[in-house]
């Protein structure tokens, strides 16, 4: 992976506190922090965030730095909406996590999202005319939200207001952290 030079530049990633993908939180998180970019965690409770491995094996727990209903997506300049199923499933009925990826499109922000990660996009109805990827089992799902759903390791799709990068599983973390640290470095400060 090419190194970017993203001192200054602010990430939020927006968890569940059980659920999340071990590998699609921590990967990204210790890649753009490497990079020189700060890194927040907002989970909805203070608690230590329960990751898992494939769905279904304990993974390390993440200590959050905030919650969600404290966070202002002004301070920020990326979001970063890792999957797992369990964790994706519940943050799209999240009413502040809904009105956070709301704000970041609103605001012409970049949002990445991996894995079951875009289900949170459909909830907040930003996947209309977007081209992008996920898990396999979500494209039907996207497709009928008004998605042009591909089938590649990285999507970065800049249309409609705002750019969104997307993954399909932790097999394409390498390109999804190259793209989102390009998307994150193109952002306006």
């Amino acid at each position: 992976m090419a190194t970017t030079d993203l001192t200054g530049r602010r990430v939020l990633a927006i968890v569940t506190n059980y659920g999340v993908e071990q590998d699609e939180l921590v990967v990204p998180t210790e890649r753009l922090r490497a990079a020189g970019a700060t890194v927040v965690v907002a989970a909805q409770s203070t608690e230590p965030v329960a990751t898992l491995v494939g769905d279904k094996d304990p993974g390390q727990d993440v200590r959050p730095d905030t919650t969600l209903s404290e966070v202002d997506a002004a301070d920020f300049d990326l979001l970063l909406v890792p999957g797992g199923t369990i964790n994706a499933d519940t943050i799209r009925q999240d009413a502040d996590a809904v009105a956070l990826v709301k704000a970041f499109a609103a605001a012409g922000s970049p949002i990445a999202a991996i894995c079951h990660g875009p289900w949170l996009l459909v909830e907040a109805g930003l996947v209309e005319g977007k081209e992008l990827t996920s898990f396999a089992s979500l494209q039907t799902d996207l497709r009928n939200a008004g998605a042009s759903w591909v089938d590649r390791a990285a999507v970065t799709d800049v249309e409609q207001g705002f750019t969104l990068v997307t993954s399909r599983d932790p097999d394409d973390l390498d390109d999804f952290v190259e793209a989102v640290s390009t998307a994150l470095a193109s952002a306006s400060a």
